[in-house]
C-alpha cells in the first residue's frame, strides 16, 4: 500500500472514533441496548431533515393509516401518537389537522368541554397555518374541513358564556 492511502485510511478511522465519542458524550446512553435505541433515532433524525432539506420529505404512510384508523375508533390518545410518529418533523398539514381535530373529538362533551385539551389543540391547530395557510381537509367523513373552522369551536369551547347552561345543549351533536 501507499503510504497516501495509509494516512487517508488512518485520517477516517480516526473522524469514525471522534464522531463515535461525540455521539456518546451527546446520547449519554445507560446501557449498550440504549446505544442502539438512540443510535437509531439519531440517524432517522438525521435523514427526516436531509429530505426536509432537499424537499423529499414525506410522511410515514403506515403510521398515518394507523392514526386514522384509530381516529375513526374513537381511540383519539392512539391515534395522536401514530400522527405524531407518521409526522415527525410537523410538516404536513393534513397530520396536524387530524392532531388538533383529535384534541377536540376527545374533549367535547355535552355537559362541558375539556379546557386543557382544547388549548392543547390550539396549540397544535397553530402550526398549520404555517404549513398551508389554505388548508381544507378531503376526508368527507369529517364535519369541520379547515383550520378556521376548528379555531373558532375550541375559542367556543374555552369561553364560558350563558349558552353553556342551556339545557338544549345535551341534544347536540359533536362534529
Amino acid at each position: 500500500m501507499k503510504i497516501k492511502y495509509i494516512q487517508i485510511l488512518g485520517t477516517a478511522i480516526t473522524a469514525v472514533y471522534g464522531l463515535f465519542i461525540v455521539f456518546l458524550y451527546a446520547a449519554e446512553p445507560r446501557s449498550l441496548e440504549e446505544v442502539t435505541t438512540k443510535a437509531m433515532s439519531a440517524v432517522e433524525s438525521t435523514v427526516s431533515k436531509g429530505q426536509i432539506l432537499t424537499g423529499t420529505y414525506e410522511i410515514d404512510q403506515a403510521r398515518f393509516g394507523e392514526g386514522l384508523a384509530a381516529f375513526r375508533a374513537d381511540n383519539f390518545v392512539l391515534a395522536r401518537d401514530r400522527f405524531e410518529r407518521a409526522d415527525p418533523e410537523k410538516r404536513d398539514a393534513n397530520t396536524q389537522f387530524y392532531i388538533a381535530y383529535s384534541y377536540y373529538r376527545q374533549g367535547w362533551g355535552r355537559v362541558s368541554n375539556d379546557d386543557a385539551l382544547f388549548k392543547s389543540g390550539l396549540e397544535a391547530l397553530q402550526r398549520l397555518p404555517v404549513i398551508d395557510p389554505d388548508f381544507v381537509s378531503k376526508d368527507p367523513d369529517l364535519i369541520i374541513k379547515t383550520a378556521a373552522e376548528l379555531r373558532g369551536e375550541f375559542e367556543e369551547g374555552l369561553n364560558v358564556t350563558a349558552d353553556d347552561f342551556n339545557p338544549l345543549k345535551l341534544v347536540r351533536e359533536r362534529k
